[in-house]
């Protein structure tokens, strides 16, 4: 059987996380599915996850269909909480009851903090992201203040430690010059590589770097269609190499970046989830490892 610790470890915080954890987002299904994803299936992914050696789990307040919300199914299946178990959430975005989406200024991020922890069911939160970045409703201001409102929130008790989500080297200057940062989380992958040296800076610093959609293989704001072929025939050789998946090699790839590097790939399904974890154990040679370095992905930023 696979060992999730095969991928290394890394300390979130003062907290110990395998680098393999599991993304909520495709709990609830995407927007763009046919019917709604089973409960029982969302609610066996966590279970299983927990029984594989999963210890981080990616959430969101705004992670919410009609009928499904991964806050919920996440509370629901899990607790009482293991001990070891790690919850990051991200605060900043926010959708409305419609599901329209909406950004807090720097004095309502205590209701969403709250929000998080009532949904979850617990007195404080573990990782709280701040969401920057277009997309998530108006232009959000300022990193600095925001930032500054998470670090007194997580002075008062209610945050056990601060990241930062979609945003720029800068950026993270920025937040770090305030409170200590021990995530950051952007959409990275092995054909999108806009941000390899955020990836870079973020090891000089010993800061987690947490990519979303590492397996994606859409055009960003393109979900029902617009797939990127770069690098196909190249992964497919790796992955044959390896009686593994192209999405193996995916993440495979993602994990050789750096030990600060973790993967939260998301899914609905359990065979899916013990695929995404076994891709710890792959291995990949230096040269299958140049191959893959040398595709140049579309180079599409947040």
């Amino acid at each position: 059987m696979t060992n999730i610790q095969n991928a290394g470890t890394w300390q979130l915080g003062d907290r110990t996380i395998n680098r393999i954890g599991l993304g909520a987002m495709r709990l609830t299904g995407m927007p763009w599915d046919e019917k709604p994803k089973s409960r029982e299936d969302a609610i066996a992914v966590l279970l299983r996850a927990i029984e594989l050696g999963v210890n981080h789990i990616d959430t969101a307040s705004f992670y919410f269909t009609p009928t499904r919300s991964a806050n919920e199914l996440i509370s629901t299946a899990l607790q009482p909480y293991p001990d070891e178990l790690v919850l990051t959430t991200k605060v900043g975005a926010g959708r409305s009851r419609d599901g329209e989406f909406e950004y807090a200024r720097p004095d309502q991020l205590r209701g969403q903090v709250e929000e998080n922890i009532r949904q979850l069911g617990l007195d404080h939160l573990d990782v709280v992201n701040l969401r920057w970045g277009a997309g998530m409703g108006k232009e959000p201001g300022s990193v600095a203040e925001h930032f500054g409102a998470l670090a007194d929130l997580r002075d008062a008790g209610l945050i056990r430690h601060l990241g930062i989500s979609n945003i720029v080297a800068e950026q993270l200057t920025e937040a770090m010059a305030i409170a200590p940062v021990v995530c950051v989380q952007n959409r990275y992958g092995l054909t999108n590589r806009q941000d390899d040296d955020l990836v870079d800076l973020c090891a000089e610093h010993g800061i987690a770097f947490v990519p979303f959609f590492a397996v994606a293989t859409s055009v960003p704001g393109v979900p029902h269609g617009g797939q990127d072929t770069t690098g196909r025939a190249e992964v497919a050789k790796v992955a044959e190499a390896h009686n593994a998946t192209p999405a193996q090699i995916r993440l495979a790839w993602t994990l050789h970046r750096g030990r600060h590097v973790l993967a939260i790939p998301g899914t609905g399904d359990p065979a899916h989830l013990e695929e995404n974890i076994a891709a710890g154990d792959l291995r990949l040679s230096s040269d299958e490892l140049a191959l893959l370095d040398g595709i140049h992905g579309n180079g599409v930023g947040r």
